[in-house]
């Protein structure tokens, strides 16, 4: 059976993305899923995160650009059971080169493709915006998992991204769905916060994973050493709602 594709996505930046789509596969890897981490963002911090230098040699903009196979990219054992297929700045040029290539939308999903039966999961770390990088992303996953921070502009942008998700839907990706909603930075100690996690829940029902991931120091710390949270602070608090995520996320069919 191939793997879940799953894009982690929301176009407002600062919300946990890239540190949910980094620790979220890392603790499927600690669960014993085999997870390809698909860094999509010319940030490159899902990569620089895992202690990878994102100059150290081919990324997914050549991936993307036909000059290698996927082989040529993947690192392997970047972490328990996980392996990376970094970014590079350089991944800022592929908007503006993708544009007149055949097949532009569904580029890194043919890439990717062969891959899925070594996988039970990878993970699409995508750019906080809703251009050709991501709209490849979307095209090559089964599922749309979105970060949402516990804050006052907490759904601001989401109504495009759902927008996008229905339109790839139609044209390009009939099996994409969405895969659930996490709150993140969450804070319950403040009633701003908790009013934030009941209207997102009141928007997106059961969608939203149960698993809320808090404010925690660790999680900030952890990209800093080039370590996910499993292998800089496993029983931190972010670390055990990370764990609960990927449960979730198996049981949600994965």
């Amino acid at each position: 059976m191939p793997g879940k594709i799953i894009a982690v996505t929301n176009q407002k930046g600062g919300v946990g993305k890239t540190t949910t789509a980094v620790n979220l596969g890392c603790a499927l890897g600690v669960l014993g899923r085999k997870v390809m981490l698909v860094d999509a963002d010319p940030q490159s911090n899902a990569t620089s995160g895992l202690g990878v230098s994102a100059a150290a040699g081919a990324s997914v903009y050549e991936l993307l650009l036909g000059e290698v196979s996927l082989a040529d990219v993947l690192l392997p054992d970047v972490s328990e059971n996980v392996s990376l297929l970094p970014a590079a700045t350089c991944l800022t040029g592929a908007e503006i080169e993708l544009v007149g290539m055949e097949n532009r939308e569904t580029r890194l999903g043919v890439s990717l493709k062969p891959a899925r039966r070594g996988y039970d999961f990878i993970i699409i770390d995508c750019p906080p915006s809703l251009g050709l990088l991501t709209l490849n992303a979307l095209s090559a996953a089964d599922g749309v998992l979105i970060p949402i921070q516990c804050e006052y502009y907490a759904l601001e942008g989401v109504g495009h991204l759902l927008d996008s998700i229905n339109r790839i839907k139609r044209s390009l990706n009939k099996k994409l769905s969405i895969e659930g909603v996490v709150l993140t930075m969450l804070d319950t100690r403040t009633n701003l916060a908790q009013q934030v996690a009941e209207h997102v829940r009141e928007v997106f029902g059961e969608k939203v994973f149960k698993t809320a991931v808090p404010r925690n120091v660790r999680l900030s710390e952890a990209p800093s050493f080039g370590q996910d949270i499993f292998r800089y602070a496993k029983r931190s608090r972010g670390g055990e709602a990370y764990l609960e995520l990927a449960k979730e996320v198996i049981a949600r069919g994965g």
